[in-house]
């Protein structure tokens, strides 16, 4: 069998190596100077904005939700196709997740059918940018404008996008970042939370420690039922490292996305399959998804998933319908709401994607996708 190609693999330098051990060395290994200094780099990266770090992108979104006060009897609209933590920390936080359905095409929350789900209850939207390509920042936030809505951006997937010019998370409301493991940056589990002009920073850093603050004579106070959410140095300095290299590594991204797309040109239209929009301005390519032509073939997505790892080639699903889930269904989603989440939910499949991989690999993944569902059409 030829190599091995992973679905991802973070890329960690010697120098990255070499400072976690010096933060080992240090004795000093959970959250103090490198969280620090982390934090400082990433706000000039976002352009001089207040930034927090965490030990997650969850906690991010969770603290977020906390400050804006949203918990039982609010809504929050969201989008059903995402990593389940978009809408469990909604649900988590007492609040109701109110779905709208995705645009077929760019697969992010249709933000023309948000306005009718907007109620008295309604809060916040909390968007997200699946695979990277951001939701349409101007409409969106005209759209929360115009019914006094906070947003809370999920862009867990986005670090290093942007709209129209501008980077994302130096302008907008909350904005959450994750740095796990598989994300264009990691710190391996972490994330940061970029708060508004009218956030309290020192309040988003009690929820951040279990609500404690002190004082200079050795006395605390808890003033707010706060997390442990708090990320470590020996984090940071991962995720300083990989701070300076984030755009390198996006570029080589959408190097790769380029690669798949001329790869795939001629065979989608006549198999059927459906390719991500070619967004090489704004998207960071967190992922390259494409949705396949299930009705047209032999196959189930499980059957084409085991038929790639048998050629060594690991392939992932990002992610199903989420209102599906036993949980959801229990608060009352059913099946047949949300159809273009429901069907993309489905049908997607997520193709190896991180700056190490190569370009003859990726070659290889599309031909060995072609050569499968060409033997499986029906």
């Amino acid at each position: 069998m030829s190599e091995s190609i992973p679905f991802t693999r973070p890329t960690l330098d010697e120098q990255t190596i070499a400072d976690v051990a010096e933060v080992l060395r240090s004795g000093w290994i959970t959250s103090g100077p490198k969280v620090r200094a982390f934090e400082a780099a990433l706000s000039e990266y976002f352009g001089g904005r207040r930034v927090r770090a965490f030990n997650s992108g969850t906690a991010t979104l969770e603290v977020a939700l906390a400050m804006l006060g949203i918990g039982a009897g609010a809504e929050v609209i969201t989008t059903p196709l995402t990593w389940v933590a978009t809408a469990n920390v909604i649900v988590r936080a007492g609040a109701r997740p109110v779905f709208v359905d995705v645009d077929p095409r760019t697969r992010n929350i249709d933000v023309e059918r948000i306005a009718a789900a907007v109620t008295p209850a309604t809060r916040a939207i909390l968007p997200v940018d699946l695979a990277g390509l951001p939701v349409d920042r101007d409409r969106l936030y005209a759209l929360a404008a115009g019914h006094g809505l906070r947003v809370v951006e999920d862009a867990a997937q986005s670090m290093g996008a942007s709209w129209n010019g501008r980077r994302l998370g130096s302008f907008g409301d909350y904005v959450s970042f994750s740095f796990h493991a598989n994300k264009n940056m990691t710190t391996a589990e972490g994330g940061c939370l970029v708060l508004p002009a009218d956030a309290d920073a020192a309040l988003c850093e009690r929820m951040r420690l279990q609500g404690v603050a002190r004082d200079a004579d050795g006395g605390m106070d808890v003033d707010v039922f706060g997390g442990k959410f708090n990320l470590t140095d020996l984090a940071a300095a991962i995720g300083l490292n990989q701070l300076r290299h984030i755009d390198a590594f996006n570029a080589r991204r959408r190097e790769l996305a380029r690669r798949y797309l001329d790869q795939l040109a001629e065979a989608a239209p006549r198999l059927g399959l459906e390719l991500p929009p070619g967004d090489f301005s704004q998207s960071n390519w967190h992922m390259f998804q494409v949705c396949l032509p299930l009705d047209r073939l032999t196959l189930t997505r499980g059957d084409f998933i085991r038929a790639m790892a048998a050629e060594g080639i690991a392939v992932g699903v990002h992610y199903p319908a989420l209102h599906l889930f036993t949980a959801y269904r229990a608060l009352g989603f059913v099946p047949g709401s949300f159809p273009h989440a429901e069907r993309i939910g489905r049908e997607i499949v997520t193709l190896p994607m991180f700056p190490a991989l190569r370009e003859d690999q990726v070659d290889r993944v599309c031909h060995t996708m072609i050569d499968i569902l060409t033997r499986h059409r029906a």
